[in-house]
């Protein structure tokens, strides 16, 4: 197949953010497929005029798009980029050959550009869902106002509209989704363990405590992701305060950077945890975060006590699992009842960080209740996360919407099944 792959925020190994992109990318390739990835440079060269440039990356050809953005931009400036990245990638995801589109949000704005070059193509067109839309925006209160409410939900309805097919980042979202609009197609493809980039984890993790002083044999809980406003990283500099005195030979490390990265670093100094027990840095590209996962003995994800962000799906969650390590979450939700049912990590108390502090602190000082966990996340990577299962699933979806299937409906594929029973 010919495959116009749109993702604004595309990103390889070398680069910081999630590779779910890349990943399915480069498998689509291996499998014979054209892959032309449609995404922004959200980083472009200062003074340079070229609004495009391409690449090659693991086969596929990357248009990048000079688009700049940065999590710590004001809502304004956002919705901005979007409107700008959207304009241009509807013009050059239509001049490429195509048997289908695949859009991936977020921003939802994505579905503009992928739905011109469909109609111009005359090409079906899939929309992965990675955020529930429009109701997180609205729970974190980016959209205030009646009329951006309502332009939202039109977006929404009219995305899911146009496309043949949904792909789903959790059973939650797609619950969502179904919930709205029943008539959708859609299936369940969550983020995926990409074991092969963490298998050297535990010999570059073990490296990386020989050559850090403050951390040596110390028990280790790592934050290695956004530090954004949804994502309330506060919580865990909280849960580090607590942890200084219940538990004084615990590390904490904050791996990222975002718009919150000014107010966590002020927050932890006025805790008097930074540089004692806790430690920040600076984003990093995702191969160099492998050593930062394979030393830790917790890796924690945390988002605002939020009902609407309880489908979420973190790229760090299943990070942790592909190093063979635990994951605490602080919400409920399907990870929530992964953890509980496989033994792979903790749930954290959503409002109360000093009693996780406790949880948490129990957990990485006991050597047979990690080494349980770590058993536990290495299966669930293994058997029902692993990338190239969740591959499976998503290249049939693709192949189905360009040569339909006979019955019309909902679609759970052999991953949505596992992740809910």
């Amino acid at each position: 197949m010919k495959i116009v792959y749109l993702h604004q925020y595309f990103r390889t190994p070398a680069m910081s953010g999630g590779t779910r992109s890349y990943e399915f990318a480069r498998r689509l390739v291996r499998d014979g497929h054209d892959v032309q990835v449609v995404t922004s440079d959200t980083e472009p060269v200062s003074g340079t005029r070229q609004t495009w440039r391409t690449t090659v990356e693991a086969g596929a050809v990357v248009h990048w798009a000079a688009v700049p953005y940065r999590n710590a931009m004001s809502v304004r400036d956002r919705l901005s980029a979007f409107g700008q990245f959207a304009r241009l990638a509807a013009t050059r995801a239509a001049s490429l050959e195509q048997d289908v589109v695949f859009a991936t949000s977020t921003p939802l704005t994505i579905a503009l550009p992928a739905v011109y070059s469909a109609r111009r193509r005359r090409a079906p067109m899939v929309l992965e869902v990675r955020d529930l839309w429009p109701e997180v925006p609205i729970a974190l209160g980016a959209l205030r106002s009646p009329l951006t409410r309502r332009a939202a939900t039109a977006l929404e309805g009219w995305a899911y509209r146009n496309a043949a097919h949904i792909v789903a980042l959790s059973p939650g979202m797609a619950a969502g989704v179904r919930a709205r609009h029943p008539g959708a197609a859609v299936t369940v493809v969550p983020n995926g363990c990409d074991r092969e980039l963490f298998a050297d984890a535990d010999s570059s993790g073990q490296a990386l405590r020989a050559r850090t002083p403050w951390l040596g044999d110390r028990p280790l809980i790592l934050y290695a992701g956004t530090l954004g406003f949804v994502n309330d990283v506060g919580y865990l500099v909280r849960m580090a305060a607590t942890l200084r005195r219940a538990h004084p030979d615990v590390r904490v490390a904050i791996v990222g950077q975002g718009a919150e990265t000014a107010r966590v670093r002020a927050l932890a100094e006025s805790s008097d945890v930074l540089g004692r027990n806790l430690f920040m840095f600076d984003q990093m590209p995702k191969a160099e975060v492998a050593a930062f996962f394979g030393a830790c003995d917790l890796a924690v994800s945390t988002v605002r006590d939020e009902p609407a962000l309880h489908a979420n799906s973190a790229n760090k969650v299943f990070d942790g699992w592909a190093a063979g390590r635990p994951v605490a979450v602080n919400h409920e939700g399907w990870i929530a009842d992964i953890l509980r049912r496989s033994g792979a990590g903790l749930v954290l108390p959503a409002g109360d960080p000093a009693a996780a502090a406790v949880l948490a602190g129990a957990f990485v000082t006991d050597p047979t209740r990690t080494a349980a966990a770590r058993t536990a996340a290495r299966v669930l990577a293994a058997t029902e996360f692993d990338r190239d299962l969740l591959f499976d699933s998503f290249e049939s979806v693709l192949r189905g919407a360009v040569v339909p299937r006979q019955t019309p409906g909902s679609s759970i594929g052999r991953t949505s099944q596992s992740v809910t029973n």
